[in-house]
């Protein structure tokens, strides 16, 4: 986020914003502290290109739960293990709407999932759904042909690559949306050699959706502006999804037309129990796009974090590649157990704790007004956890900074939502739907990377001068994308 670039709009408006943030700041009390918002645009410059680690700095000043003003819109951040389960436990219910980006903004956002604006009977049964057909144990075993497939794709392809530069990214993105597209239409939508750019039109129309999202918006911090769209965001997230939807839209059509004559036997995919369910093409486009959004760009976010720790500690990585052959043996990695694996699942969760993939999570939004900590909530003022503050909490975390998996290797923490100093796919009743696929995709990829290749950076660089800059967005990515050369282990 970069904020400076709102000036201009902000003189533009500026005798009607003076108006409104000053009405809006009239009579809200007991809110938590925080730093003196400026006139008009707030707290705004003072947040810079990566708020997680700007809003860390001001919980060591202001405490746990701190109020901030972007114009005339209210943000409070939890810092704290305490903070984020007073708002993600004990005010669930009425923290659990959705603060949306304006670029969201859009006809059909009643049709929303992941980024639906309260938890409504549609988005309950959007998530009952999903957990059935896509997420659910029983699911995961009944895909697990479809995975291997895709997997054995990869390991192929990066077999041609041996030698060469590979931008381990774009390989794990296709291989997850190849996934998620023969679990939803039954087809491969984009190749690894990606010979007709079908991938990189895809994953680019996908970024833009994100940077729209996460771009600072001046119609986000004085919503009465929203109708202007004086970004253009709206418009152009529309133009990307249409781009995307572009893709399934004839295979939609198609099934439709072939529904009164469809076998009982057949096998079904996703889209056949949307259609049972009478999804409209609106309908379908928008939670497809949530699916797809959701489910690639963390998992491969957390594969190249963990990649690029793995490379820096050498030890760490020996441990764990002996771990894996030890107990995989002559077993097929498709057939095995992860849940035995202490060492392999202990780097999987340091990863996690230090490189949270939504440092933020995804925000949310008072529904009603309550209070927390003894601190008042007013309704509509929108909710950060910041999970990377308390993943770093020094007052938790024995030498935070340092990518050390042996201090999950005796202790229960999980991050399935019920220990508050571990969340990093939040917690509550808005928790992440997808995480035990997710989980079950990091886990056989990252186990098969290890086990097959050594890995070499570029020009034999130096592995502890990898660069971990992070760049933030609707993720946490490395500013600088992993490189690696991959070589068969002899």
């Amino acid at each position: 986020m970069e904020y400076n670039s709102l000036s201009t709009l902000v003189l533009v408006f500026l005798p009607f914003l003076l108006f409104i943030t000053r009405k809006y700041y009239k009579g809200v009390k007991n809110l938590p502290p925080g730093p003196k918002p400026w006139p008009i645009i707030g707290n705004i410059h003072q947040i810079g290109h990566k708020p997680h680690a700007s809003t860390a700095m001001f919980s060591k000043e202001y405490g746990p739960l701190i109020s901030l003003r972007f114009g005339s819109k209210l943000i409070v951040v939890a810092s704290s293990r305490e903070a984020a389960m007073g708002i993600l436990k004990t005010q669930d219910r009425l923290l659990s709407g959705r603060s949306i980006a304006d670029s969201l903004h859009q006809s059909f956002m009643d049709f929303y999932f992941v980024w639906a604006n309260d938890c409504s009977d549609h988005w309950k049964s959007l998530r009952t759904l999903t957990r059935v057909e896509l997420f659910s144990t029983k699911a995961i075993e009944a895909q697990s042909n479809l995975r291997n497939e895709k997997l054995t794709q990869m390991l192929d392809y990066l077999d041609t690559m041996q030698g060469k530069v590979v931008k381990i990214e774009g390989v794990v993105f296709t291989t997850l949306f190849n996934t998620l597209s023969n679990l939803l239409f039954s087809k491969d939508f984009v190749d690894l050699k990606d010979e007709h750019g079908t991938s990189h039109a895809m994953k680019s129309a996908l970024l833009k959706l994100f940077q729209n999202a996460s771009t600072p918006c001046v119609s986000d911090f004085f919503p009465l502006l929203g109708g202007l769209d004086l970004q253009g965001l709206r418009k152009n997230s529309l133009t990307q999804l249409n781009k995307l939807s572009s893709f399934w839209e004839d295979i939609v059509k198609e099934r439709r037309a072939r529904i009164p004559s469809s076998s009982v036997n057949n096998e079904k995919d996703f889209l056949d129990r949307l259609l049972e369910n009478e999804f409209t093409n609106t309908q379908i486009d928008i939670l497809t796009l949530d699916l797809f959004s959701a489910g690639t760009d963390t998992v491969v976010t957390t594969i190249e974090w963990a990649m690029s720790e793995l490379l820096r500690n050498k030890e760490i990585m020996n441990k764990l590649h002996e771990e894996l052959k030890n107990e995989i043996g002559s077993t097929s990695i498709k057939k095995i157990d992860f849940s035995r694996m202490t060492y392999f699942n202990a780097c999987i969760k340091e990863t996690l704790r230090l490189h949270p993939v939504v440092p933020l999570l995804i925000p949310r939004r008072a529904i009603e007004t309550c209070d927390v900590m003894s601190y008042t909530i007013p309704k509509d003022a929108q909710i950060w956890i910041n999970v990377w503050a308390i993943s770093r909490d020094p007052q938790i975390w024995e030498d935070p900074h340092t990518f050390k998996p042996e201090r999950f290797i005796l202790s229960n923490l999980d991050f399935r939502g019920h220990d508050y100093e571990f969340i990093p796919f939040g917690a509550g009743r808005r928790m992440c739907p997808g995480l035990p696929s997710g989980i079950n995709s990091l886990q056989t990829i990252l186990a098969s990377l290890i086990l097959r290749y050594d890995w070499v950076l570029p020009n034999n660089e130096d592995p502890s001068k990898i660069d971990m800059t992070e760049k933030f967005g609707t993720t946490l990515q490395k500013e600088k994308p992993l490189e690696i050369i991959f070589k068969h282990k002899e």
